[in-house]
C-alpha cells in the first residue's frame, strides 16, 4: 500500500471518528434512534400481543421495524446534519480544504451504517430474550447485514434532502418523507389493509422492498428478490446522482 493511500486511510478513519463523536453528542438524534425503534417494538411486538396470546407479531415487527429502525439514522443523519453543516459553514470550509469531499460523504455514511447496526442488533437481543424469536445463526447474521447494508440508498435519500433544504426545515422535511413512507410501505401495518392503489404505490418504495427481504429472512414473506435489490440499487443511484449533481452546483 502507498503511503497516499495510507494517509488517505488515516484521514478517513479520523474524519468517521469525528462524524460518530459528533452524533453521539447530539442527544436529539442520538436517543430517538436507538430508543425509539426499541419502545415501539417493545409496546407493539411484546405487551400487546401478550395481552392477546399472539405471538406472531415478535416475528414480523422484529423484521419491519428494523427497517423502519435503519432509516432513520440513514435520512437524520445526511438530512438534518448536511444541512447543519452547510448552515454552520462546515462544509464551505471543507469543501476549500485538502481534504476529499468523498472522506467527509463516506464518514457520514459509515456513521449512520453504525448506528443501523447497534440499533438493529439491539432490537433483535429484545426479541431474542422477551419475544422468544428464534433464527438459524445464518438468518441472524443475513437479516443484519441486509438491514445495515439496507440503510444506503436512504443515505443517498437524506444527502439529496441535506443538499435542497435549510437547516431550519430539514428536521421537517425529513419526517415528512420518513414517516409516511414508512406506513405506506407497510412498516408498521401490513400493506393489506389499505386500499389496492396504495399497495401498488408501496412497490414503488425503497423502504417496502427493504421490509419484505427481512420479512423473507425471518420467514414470512417469499419477497421478489432480484425485484427488491434492483429497486433498492435504483433508487440509491438516483438518489445519490441527484444529490452530487446539487453539490457541484454548490460548489462552484
Amino acid at each position: 500500500m502507498t503511503s497516499q493511500a495510507t494517509s488517505l486511510l488515516r484521514l478517513q478513519a479520523i474524519e468517521t471518528g469525528h462524524s460518530l463523536l459528533q452524533v453521539w453528542r447530539l442527544p436529539a438524534f442520538s436517543v430517538p434512534t436507538l430508543l425509539f425503534p426499541l419502545m415501539f417494538y417493545a409496546l407493539f411486538g411484546l405487551l400487546l400481543p401478550s395481552k392477546t396470546g399472539n405471538a406472531a407479531p415478535a416475528h414480523y415487527l422484529l423484521a419491519t421495524y428494523g427497517a423502519f429502525a435503519v432509516i432513520g439514522p440513514a435520512l437524520f443523519g445526511f438530512g438534518v446534519g448536511l444541512a447543519l453543516d452547510e448552515e454552520m459553514g462546515w462544509l464551505r470550509l471543507k469543501r476549500v480544504s485538502p481534504m476529499p469531499m468523498a472522506v467527509h460523504f463516506i464518514a457520514r455514511v459509515l456513521t449512520s451504517m453504525v448506528f443501523a447496526l447497534a440499533v438493529v442488533l439491539a432490537l433483535s437481543a429484545l426479541a431474542a430474550l422477551a419475544g422468544g424469536v428464534r433464527l438459524e445463526a445464518g438468518r441472524w447474521l443475513l437479516l443484519w447485514a441486509t438491514l445495515t447494508l439496507g440503510a444506503l440508498p436512504f443515505c443517498a435519500m437524506g444527502l439529496l434532502i441535506g443538499s435542497l433544504v435549510p437547516a431550519r426545515g430539514a428536521v421537517a422535511v425529513v419526517n415528512l418523507v420518513y414517516l409516511p413512507m414508512s406506513v405506506l410501505s407497510g412498516l408498521w401495518f401490513p400493506i393489506t389493509m389499505f386500499p389496492e392503489v396504495m399497495q401498488r404505490f408501496a412497490l414503488v418504495l425503497p423502504a417496502f422492498h427493504l421490509g419484505e427481504l427481512a420479512l423473507t429472512i425471518v420467514g414470512l414473506r417469499q419477497a421478489n428478490v432480484p425485484l427488491a435489490l434492483a429497486v433498492l440499487l435504483g433508487s440509491g443511484v438516483l438518489f445519490l446522482v441527484l444529490a452530487l449533481a446539487v453539490q457541484r452546483r454548490r460548489a462552484r
